[in-house]
C-alpha cells in the first residue's frame, strides 16, 4: 500500500478535486466509443460487496473508513481513467481531495463513540449536479458553471455527512441532467466525456445519471445518489444492472441540487440490491425549510425503510401488469413474462392489463411544464449561486454555450435551452393548464384510479430495453421504457434487474401511489431475494 499522503496528492491530481476543477477533463471532448480494455478487469477484493458487509468488516476489524476509501479511489484510478489496459469508464467527474481525511476522522470517532449507523465510513458517490459546499466543485457537467462551490451544502449531503458517510466523488452525467438538447448523447457532459456502460463499453449507459449508475455497477464506490426528473434514475440503474428507487416528490429535500423542474424533480438512490437502496433513502429523507414540498412528508415518511425488507413481501399483493407498456423488444417481453411467473410463485395475485394512459397523452404537456419549470427553476438557483457564478441566468448559458461552441457543442445543440428562454412565468395560463393535466392523467386517471379500482398493490411495466449503441452524431435511441407516468404523477418507483439480452441488462419496475416506498421496497426485496439476476459487469469492448 502505498504512503497515504502520497496518495492523497496522487488522487487528488488525477481529479483535480479543488476549485481549479478535474484535470481529468479533457480540453477537447472526449470520444466515443471509450477505450477498450486491453487485458481482462481484474477482479477487486469489494467487488458486490454490501453496505452491511462493509459495516462488518469495519466491526471485525478487517477494514477501516480509510481502507476502504483508498481501496475505491484505487479502482477508480484503475477503471474510470484513459491508459493502457484501462477501460476508460470516464463515470467519475472528479474525486474528494479531502476524502481520506475525513475518513481518518470516522474511523477515529467510531474507535471513541462508535458508529453513527449503517453508513458510517461509507464511501457514497454523487452525482455532479448535487452541491457539495467543499474543495469538489458542482457543475451539471457543464463548463458555464466550472469552478462553481456553492456556499452551502444540499440537504442531501447535509444528511450523508451526518450519517457519517464519505462523499468520494462526483459522478459523470448527461450535461444539464438531459435538459439541453432533442437529440443529445446520455451520459456526455463538457467536463467528463462520454461515459460508458461497464457491462460493453460502446453501449451507453443511459441518463442523465449515467456516471451514478456505471460507476456503482463497476464497484467504484458502495452506492450512489442519483436524481430523475423522467427516468434519470431508473433508466441509467436499468442499463447497468443496479436497483434504482425514485422516490415521491417532497420525500427527499432538492435543496442545492441543480434543477430542472421542481414539479417532478428528486434524488433518490441507486444501488446494487434493495437493501442498500432502503438504508440509503432512509439517510436521505426529512423535512427541509429550503424546500416546502418536503413539508408534507414529515408525516409520511419512515424512520427506517429497511424494516420492509421482507423476503415475503410479495405474499398477498395484489400486482397490476401495465401490459401496453410491453411490446417494444421480444427480449424484454420474454424477461417480463417470467418475472410476472415468479411474482406469482411468490404468493402475489397478478392483475393483468391495467390500463394506464399513455405517455405520448402526456408528452405534450410534460415538456411545457419542463420548459416553464426549468427556465424559473434554473434562474433561481444561479441567483443562489450570488457573485461566484460566471453565468446569472438561462439566458447566460446559452450565450456561453454559443461563445464556446467546440467545447460546449461538438455533437448536439441546445434547443431545449432556447425554448425555455422563451417562455414566460410560471402564472402563464399555458403552463397552468399543462400542469393539471399532467397530474389529472398521471394521478387522478392514471395510476390513482388504477389502484383503487383494482385494488393494487403495486403495478409493474418493464423499466427498459437493452443499453443502444452510443452515438453521438444521431443521439440517443431509446426502444421504450415506463418511467414517464410515475415522473409525472411525482410518485415513486423502484427499478429491479430482471434478466439480461445477449448480456445486457433489463430492469423491472414497480410503482404506486404517493409515499408507498416501505410497499415499493417490500416487493422489489422479495423479488430480487428470490431470484438474484444482478451480476457484475464484464467490460466488453463491444458485441
Amino acid at each position: 500500500m502505498i504512503d497515504r499522503r502520497e496518495f492523497l496528492g496522487t488522487t487528488v491530481a488525477l481529479a483535480s478535486g479543488a476549485a481549479s476543477a478535474a484535470s481529468c477533463r479533457p480540453e477537447t471532448p472526449r470520444p466515443v466509443p471509450p477505450t477498450p480494455a486491453e487485458q481482462p478487469v481484474t477482479d477487486f477484493e469489494l467487488d458486490e460487496v454490501t453496505v452491511r458487509e462493509l459495516q462488518a468488516g469495519m466491526e471485525e476489524g478487517r477494514y477501516t473508513a480509510l481502507r476502504l476509501a483508498e481501496l475505491y479511489l484505487e479502482r477508480i484510478v484503475a477503471i474510470d481513467e484513459d491508459g493502457a489496459g484501462r477501460p476508460g469508464l470516464h463515470s467519475i467527474i472528479e474525486v474528494n481531495p479531502e476524502a481520506l481525511d475525513i475518513a481518518d476522522a470516522l474511523d477515529r470517532e467510531r474507535k471513541e463513540n462508535g458508529p453513527r449507523g449503517p453508513l458510517h465510513g461509507i464511501p457514497v458517490l454523487l452525482k455532479d449536479n448535487i452541491g457539495t459546499s467543499d474543495r469538489m466543485t458542482t457543475t451539471a457537467g457543464s463548463l458555464a458553471l466550472e469552478g462553481s462551490i456553492p456556499e452551502k451544502d444540499s440537504f442531501v449531503a447535509e444528511r450523508l455527512r451526518a450519517a457519517g458517510a464519505v462523499l468520494l466523488a462526483k459522478t459523470n452525467l448527461s450535461e444539464w441532467a438531459n435538459f439541453r438538447s432533442t437529440h443529445s448523447s446520455s451520459g456526455w457532459s463538457a467536463r467528463g466525456g462520454q461515459c460508458g456502460n461497464p457491462y460493453v463499453l460502446d453501449r451507453n449507459p443511459c441518463g442523465s445519471s449515467s456516471g451514478s449508475g456505471a460507476a456503482t455497477s463497476a464497484n467504484l464506490g458502495a452506492v450512489s445518489i442519483g436524481t430523475e426528473t423522467d427516468g434519470s434514475i431508473v433508466c441509467p440503474s436499468n442499463a447497468n444492472g443496479l436497483v434504482g428507487l425514485k422516490p415521491t416528490v417532497g420525500l427527499v429535500s432538492r435543496a442545492g441540487v441543480i434543477p430542472v423542474a421542481h414539479s417532478q424533480d428528486t434524488a433518490g438512490p441507486m444501488t446494487r440490491t434493495v437493501e442498500d437502496a432502503a438504508i440509503l433513502l432512509t439517510a436521505l429523507t426529512g423535512a427541509d425549510p429550503r424546500d416546502p414540498a418536503t413539508a408534507a412528508s414529515e408525516e409520511r415518511r419512515e424512520s427506517d425503510y429497511t424494516r420492509f425488507l421482507d423476503p415475503k413481501g410479495l405474499e398477498g399483493k395484489r400486482v397490476g401488469v401495465a401490459r401496453h407498456l410491453f411490446g417494444f423488444h421480444p427480449g424484454v417481453d420474454r424477461l417480463m413474462e417470467d418475472a410476472i411467473a415468479e411474482i406469482g410463485r411468490l404468493g402475489a395475485e397478478i392483475v393483468d392489463r391495467v390500463k394506464l394512459p399513455e405517455g405520448e397523452e402526456m408528452g405534450e404537456a410534460e415538456l411545457e411544464v419542463l420548459l416553464y419549470e426549468f427556465r424559473a427553476d434554473l434562474n433561481l438557483y444561479l441567483a443562489e449561486l450570488g457573485e461566484k457564478a460566471r453565468v446569472k441566468t438561462l439566458a447566460d448559458i446559452i450565450a456561453f454555450n454559443e461563445a464556446n461552441r467546440e467545447r460546449e457543442m461538438p455533437y448536439f445543440e441546445q434547443e431545449l435551452f432556447v425554448r425555455a428562454e422563451a417562455k414566460g412565468p410560471l402564472t402563464e395560463k399555458a403552463y397552468r393548464d399543462a400542469l393539471f393535466k399532467n397530474h389529472r392523467l398521471s394521478r387522478e386517471e392514471g395510476i390513482d384510479r388504477a389502484l383503487r379500482e383494482h385494488r393494487l398493490s403495486a403495478i409493474l411495466a418493464p423499466t427498459g430495453g437493452p443499453a443502444w449503441t452510443t452515438d453521438l452524431i444521431n443521439g440517443d435511441h431509446f426502444s421504450g421504457g415506463s418511467s414517464t407516468i410515475a415522473a409525472v404523477a411525482g410518485y415513486p418507483n423502484i427499478t429491479v434487474p430482471a434478466g439480461d439480452v445477449q448480456g445486457l441488462p433489463v430492469g423491472i419496475s414497480f410503482f404506486a401511489g404517493a409515499w408507498s416506498e416501505p410497499t415499493l421496497i417490500a416487493i422489489a426485496y422479495a423479488f430480487e431475494q428470490a431470484t438474484k439476476h444482478r451480476r457484475k459487469p464484464s467490460f466488453l469492448a463491444s458485441l
